[in-house]
């Protein structure tokens, strides 16, 4: 299975600079023999601009979040058949700035990646441990919970794991945490979902940049990064996606 590298752009990206980026990412790739999957989430107002021109750039086209219905009295959300209307293919869903701005439960997650997957969208479902789950030594229990609250039966999408405790902190997780929770997550698959458990695609998304993300892809279990600030410049981008390939 080829790594895969999404590009979260978060609250960022006008029109100009979001073609320019995508632009740059494309030309970048065109460079790379047999490059990984590359994904980029830009703000829902950029993706209707981009759609037609990621196509057959190589870079697929995914959003930051969808509502759990598909349609209905809902003011400033935007539904799963919307966004596959456009032509996305993949919705980070769940991210633990979800979680903490908009008080996103793990039963909300769970609605919202079943209404991805029933509009033919692929979920990228983020699960991880707070620093006060950490310290207390709750952090397999915390994350043991998200994936069994967040994720439907049948799930076939992709599940991200964030460190919330190591974003931003200055205190990043170690090769040894990353490799100690990959493990574990996988093992919750395949204790949750049986065989379709062993080939779940399992992100790192903890700060990953291109000075850390050689060391990083190639850990057991790791398919791929979930990249946030890195990903809004193409000089920062590419390297964690040429890090990638081979892997």
């Amino acid at each position: 299975m080829r790594q895969m590298v999404v590009g979260n752009w978060k609250m960022h990206g006008l029109s100009a600079a979001s073609r320019d980026l995508v632009g740059a990412i494309a030309d970048g790739l065109g460079a790379i023999p047999s490059p990984p999957q590359v994904v980029v989430c830009p703000p829902f107002t950029q993706l209707a601009l981009l759609a037609p021109i990621l196509k057959g750039s190589g870079i697929a086209l995914g959003a930051q979040d969808c509502h759990q219905a598909p349609m209905g009295a809902h003011t400033g959300d935007v539904s799963a058949p919307m966004l596959a209307e456009l032509g996305v293919e993949y919705v980070i869903l769940g991210h633990s700035e979800r979680r903490r701005d908009h008080g996103e439960l793990d039963e909300t997650v769970r609605e919202k990646a079943q209404a991805a997957m029933a509009a033919g969208l692929t979920p990228i479902v983020c699960v991880g441990e707070n620093g006060d789950q950490k310290a207390a030594g709750e952090d397999r229990d915390a994350i043991g919970w998200q994936i069994k609250g967040s994720l439907p039966d049948g799930f076939s999408g992709i599940v991200a794991y964030e460190p919330v405790w190591a974003i931003g902190s200055g205190v990043p997780a170690s090769r040894q945490d990353i490799a100690d929770m990959m493990g574990f997550i996988r093992a919750e698959l395949v204790r949750q979902f049986g065989a379709a458990g062993k080939t779940m695609r399992i992100l790192y998304g903890g700060s990953v940049n291109a000075r850390d993300a050689a060391s990083i892809l190639p850990i057991a279990e790791v398919g791929g990064a979930l990249v946030g600030t890195a990903s809004l410049q193409a000089e920062t981008f590419l390297p964690i996606v040429r890090a990638a390939v081979d892997l």
